[in-house]
């Protein structure tokens, strides 16, 4: 890009997130949080009059606003050096990640994209194998597993603060698919229970997060899984509910489970993780605390912007912006992923390997482990198989 990158904003253009997208203004949010990105383009829909309204409400120029992926790309390479963009952010239904991905990163584009990053686990392996050609940045946005006190989670079982991990159990209860709302032309509904746009439901949505979640704070892969996948709600195309009895690498049991019918849940995500000496739980919706059950003395609740954490997870410190007495949330998450992007990207800018901290976010590997983990899942439970391998192991690195 340009050799002043270590003075300036990083440029970024989106795809997709116009009016009515759920997750686009999450993102720019995300990206404008740390002060490290400055959005000056966009094709935010396949519409020219709702592409061209986003732009007006962002104050971009309408030079660099366009109802074409491809012709945004094209626009931002053709720039000088000086103007154009060094990310681009995918925002769109899955069914377009891969196309999307794979031509940015080709033109020399860094991306941050949300998950799950592909349709298959054979576009994932592509999509990674254009990673390693372009030299580029790959983000990939599982906000969850950035948090501050899931870093300190992760931290502290890798330090053997629980034992030997012996029992995971992740659940992700939302209710607000509990009622067939795509048939009212919910905008959101309407792509994410759709076959052809999203690939798959409840599994894809939300239980690649959780898998991922569990991966993060073990350090390991979810190795075999034996799953129960259904659609509740009638009329519905894709999977609305599903439960996974999951094998870690070491041996260790457990389950995940996820559902979009359970009626009255927000975004109840939670995550238990039980060793030989202690087990550790952490819940979304009290996200800036993290417990941790000793078996042989007394109980420990640790909090987020506390020096004590700072000192036992410098990948936390790095990541909280605020004392314990005021709370983090939803946008930080994905600011996290965005904050250490932005680090890595300066640093393949300027020459230099990134350093570790810096390249503490989800990458295509994990897009690979949720791809596999989806298609372990469906398989099983379509086939009524006990148990199903997970793929996507350390030789897919």
């Amino acid at each position: 890009m340009t050799a002043d990158i270590n003075a300036r904003k990083l440029r970024m253009v989106m795809i997709g997130g116009g009016p009515g997208s759920a997750i686009g203004g999450v993102h720019r949010r995300a990206a404008n949080l740390d002060g490290q990105y400055d959005l000056v383009g966009g094709a935010f829909s396949t519409d020219e009059t709702r592409t061209r309204s986003m732009g007006r409400e962002l104050f971009l120029d309408p030079e660099r606003v366009t109802n074409s992926w491809q012709d945004l790309l094209d626009r931002e390479r053709a720039l000088p050096m000086d103007r154009r963009a060094d990310v681009v952010s995918i925002v769109t239904p899955n069914h377009l990640h891969f196309e999307q991905a794979t031509a940015a990163l080709r033109l020399g584009f860094h991306v941050i994209m949300d998950k799950p990053m592909t349709m298959t686990l054979d576009e994932a392996y592509r999509l990674r194998d254009t990673v390693r050609a372009s030299g580029r940045i790959f983000a990939l946005t599982h906000p969850y597993a950035a948090g501050v006190m899931i870093k300190l989670a992760r931290d502290l079982v890798a330090q053997g603060t629980i034992g030997t991990v012996r029992r995971v159990v992740v659940e992700y209860p939302q209710g607000w698919l509990a009622r067939r709302i795509e048939a009212d032309n919910n905008r959101q509904a309407l792509w994410r229970t759709d076959p052809a746009l999203a690939g798959s439901g409840c599994v894809g949505d939300i239980g690649t997060h959780a898998a991922n979640l569990s991966e993060t704070v073990t350090g390991m892969r979810v190795v075999s899984v034996s799953a129960d996948v259904g659609t509740v709600v009638e009329g519905r195309r894709l999977d609305d509910d599903f439960s996974v009895h999951a094998r870690w690498e070491n041996g260790a049991r457990g389950s995940i489970q996820a559902s979009q019918i359970a009626a009255g849940e927000g975004n109840g995500l939670s995550i238990r993780v039980y060793g030989t000496d202690a087990g550790l739980e952490w819940r979304h919706d009290r996200q800036d605390f993290l417990y941790v059950r000793h078996q042989q003395k007394p109980w420990e609740k640790y909090a987020r912007g506390t020096e004590y954490v700072a000192a036992i997870s410098p990948a936390a410190a790095r990541v909280t912006r605020t004392d314990q007495y005021h709370p983090e949330g939803y946008i930080e998450e994905f600011a996290n992923i965005c904050l250490n992007a932005a680090a890595a990207i300066r640093a393949v800018e300027s020459g230099r390997q990134p350093t570790a901290l810096e390249l503490d976010f989800p990458n295509v590997h994990d897009g690979i482990r949720g791809m596999a983990f989806i298609q372990a899942t469906l398989q099983s439970s379509r086939t009524a198989s006990a148990w199903v391998e997970v793929e996507g192991g350390p030789g897919a690195e």
